[in-house]
């Protein structure tokens, strides 16, 4: 008898959590904060050394001056900025959304040490005499623009101006600096220069007995009313020094926004369409899943107040793709069960026990290696990480518990007792329960394929693949983005196809050399540059004005000092070693040694395939490259260990292991088995990284090609390299310990197994 009342609470908790993310979503996507390339705005990486002779930079100075320049921010009117303190002398600077960037970069890096000197530049008082927001803009009696200041002791100033008038005409001149340089600026030297690097010098004629000084300069108002500001928001006790930037022109940020959400919402759906008509009604039990998934990575997102970056939403699209492997897993199980002969209620029962494990598994690994890459990762790296990891956790409760939550409603209404094909078994294919099938014995699409008979031609491919990249890499080498070497970056964005010859002519008009030059976009409306030099903030203001007037955009400028880029690279090796490391412990600790080995080798041979296909494409290597090759480690992983979990449940089932026949039956059999599920998970993450591909961002569209690649590489090495590498360290150990016979493998190989 049907149990109406589960399919009504089925509907019912659909119907709630749908009001819910219906009422919810747009408050949370506005609430949501946006990257730089999101919106636009500026970073900046400054290296921090010390103002005078014998300062130690330490954890206190660090802290005070990224203090001071939080409190210089909030001058320009940025709202949530991020300061953070990296390493021992470094701190980052992020502002999204900042539209004045030329000055938002003068006020953070202007030290805003202020001094009152002599004529010989001897001071006589400095910014530590000012009162606590004691600067104003005012106007002097000519009605020019000036800055007016409180002392915190008049009688110090009465003390100052009485020594300046004991020194006498022409010296009665009290000098007013801001950044004084010692050894390097003079009054003598500058006095008489149409621009001295002084403020003032004005003449004292009489002793002041006050507590309040008005700086008059050739100011405009806008300038007048910075230097206020600046006082106000306290000298730097250090020296900031630019040793990486990027700045992106909010054109930039929408169309970066907009194209990739539409390559989401199209990769997504189809994801949707390929779960319905593969899986039937519990495809259609996923979509619903899958979106409380999506939701509720975007609510934890906004309670952690995270910033939303490209690479980002790029994780969040290539998580639903992860979260489908989930269902799959427990899908094609679940599909097993019925074939050899179970009831729907039984099969959905042991499907659902026997998938935990590889979901767990799968996952822990992956979250290893976001984890690796959260931590060496930089600002939008950090960010693809953060929204992986949610990603992962969010699609485990979601997948494990709320998929299964909500198909088990349906299963239990005995509804689909004896409709098997709901879920997408024929009555042909399903076994009598009598006759005690084991899953490991059913028969599959694959049955006409020896995945263990050819394993010397996937070595000897595998090889002369590696051999062909090896050449091409020491030949033709990587085509290094500015991240890895140095110099700077300039994307120009146009509303009318571009060519290289008229980039060219721009930036010789600005005294710009460089013949590295890339058109890209449908329309040819993008333009990159890549020059050598490390440009400063003026010449990057400079660029950004010239195109601003030329396209009608500002561009993107980046810039890398040859430190940083080392740094970067040096990281990259490192987050990979230390993947690689903590990959064979997990795995050595729930398998064996030989399969943590066999799934390294496997993952190291992705990587290094999309580094051949980069060397010989010539695409940029740039800093989202990292995050592309761990995330494809992260997938290589996921799939090996999936492949390896269905071979060790098979060798537990056989228990005993007596020739090296039986034991490659084994790992044909577990191969042939989860060869459907990898199919299916490649074709959806497939989908996934082609919809952010085709329809996404151009920023992120290296990107998206090592993750293309990297994917199919990965499908690749699980099933024809690691599981093979497995099948013949397992053989010769087995031998080794007189377990298994030494014969000849009549239907696998005519050899006994060799390394």
């Amino acid at each position: 008898m049907v149990k109406r009342g589960r399919i009504v609470a089925f509907f019912l908790i659909v119907l709630l959590i749908g009001s819910l993310m219906g009422t919810t979503t747009n408050n949370i996507l506005k609430d949501i904060k946006l990257g730089l390339d999101l919106q636009g705005g500026f970073e900046v990486l400054y290296e921090v050394s010390p103002i005078v002779k014998g300062q130690k930079i330490d954890k206190t100075v660090l802290a005070s001056t990224a203090k001071a320049l939080d409190k210089r921010v909030n001058v320009l009117g940025v709202s949530e900025p991020n300061i953070q303190i990296e390493g021992d002398n470094r701190i980052r600077v992020q502002l999204a959304g900042v539209t004045d960037q030329k000055k938002a970069r003068e006020i953070l890096s202007t030290e805003a040490n202020l001094s009152f000197r002599d004529v010989n530049d001897v001071p006589l008082m400095d910014g530590a005499d000012l009162a606590e927001n004691g600067a104003k803009q005012t106007f002097d009696e000519n009605g020019k623009p000036s800055v007016s200041i409180k002392l915190k002791d008049a009688t110090k100033f009465r003390d100052v101006t009485q020594k300046i008038v004991n020194m006498g005409e022409p010296n009665n001149l009290l000098v007013i600096w801001l950044d004084f340089e010692e050894g390097k600026d003079s009054f003598k030297a500058e006095a008489g220069k149409p621009n001295p690097r002084y403020i003032s010098a004005p003449r004292v004629s009489q002793v002041f007995n006050q507590d309040t000084v008005s700086i008059v300069g050739s100011f405009t108002m806008e300038e007048a009313t910075t230097l206020a500001d600046l006082l106000n928001a306290g000298s730097l006790p250090v020296k900031l020094t630019e040793v990486f930037s990027t700045s992106v022109g909010a054109q930039f940020g929408e169309q970066a926004l907009n194209k990739t959400v539409l390559g989401g919402i199209i990769g997504i759906a189809l994801i949707y369409l390929f779960m319905i008509f593969y899986y039937r009604f519990p495809g259609f039990i996923a979509t619903v899943a899958l979106s409380i998934y999506i939701y509720l990575i975007l609510l934890v997102f906004d309670w952690m107040n995270a910033v939303l970056t490209l690479p980002g939403i790029a994780a969040l699209i290539l998580g639903v793709g992860m979260a489908v492997d989930a269902n799959i897993i427990t899908y094609e199980r679940i599909k097993e069960e019925l074939k050899v002969g179970r009831t729907v209620k039984s099969a959905f029962q042991a499907g659902g026990r026997n998938s935990l494990a590889t979901i767990f598994d799968a996952n822990i690994t992956t979250i290893l290696v976001s984890g690796v890459l959260f931590v060496y990762g930089t600002s939008s790296i950090k960010g693809f990480a953060t929204m992986l990891i949610i990603s992962i956790l969010v699609s485990f409760i979601t997948a494990v518990y709320g998929s299964r939550i909500l198909l088990g409603l349906w299963v239990n209404s005995n509804l689909f007792n004896k409709k098997p094909s709901w879920f997408g078994v024929k009555k042909n294919d399903i076994k009598d329960i009598a006759e005690n099938y084991d899953t490991v014995d059913l028969p599959t699409r694959f049955d006409r394929f020896d995945f263990v008979k050819h394993r010397k031609k996937y070595f000897t491919f595998s090889g002369t693949i590696l051999l062909i990249g090896l050449i091409c890499v020491a030949v033709f080498g990587l085509n290094l983005g500015i991240d890895f070497s140095q110099g700077t970056r300039v994307e120009l964005l146009s509303n009318k196809p571009l060519t290289k010859i008229e980039v060219k002519e721009q930036l010789a008009e600005l005294n710009l050399e460089t013949d590295d030059i890339v058109i890209s976009g449908a329309n040819q409306e993008i333009g990159v540059a890549r020059l050598k030099e490390v440009l400063s903030k003026d010449e990057i203001a400079e660029i950004k004005a010239h195109f601003h007037e030329k396209l009608g955009a500002d561009p993107n400028v980046s810039t890398v000092s040859p430190t940083v880029g080392k740094e970067l690279a040096k990281n990259g090796f490192i987050s990979l070693l230390i993947a690689s490391i903590g990959i064979v412990i997990y795995v050595t600790i729930r398998f064996e040694m030989y399969m943590a080995i066999a799934a390294i080798l496997g993952l190291l041979y992705d990587a290094f395939f999309i580094i051949i296909f980069f060397s010989i494409t010539r695409l940029e290597v740039d800093l989202t490259f990292i995050a592309a090759v761990l995330t494809v480690i992260g997938y290589s992983l996921h799939d090996s260990i999936v492949t390896f979990d269905r071979m060790r449940e098979n060798m537990q089932k056989k228990k005993r292991i007596k020739t090296f026949d039986e034991l490659a039956d084994v790992v044909n059999s577990s191969l042939r088995q989860v060869m459907g599920r990898s199919i299916n998970t490649v074709l959806t993450l497939l989908i996934a990284v082609l919809g952010i591909l085709i329809f996404g961002s151009e920023s992120i569209r290296n990107f998206s090609f090592a993750l293309l690649i990297g994917l199919v590489a990965g499908a690749y090495s699980s099933i024809f390299l690691s599981a093979q590498l497995w099948l013949i360290w397992k053989g010769k150990e087995l031998k080794k310990k007189g377990v298994i016979k030494t014969e000849k493998v009549k239907r696998v190989s005519s050899d006994e197994p060799q390394v």
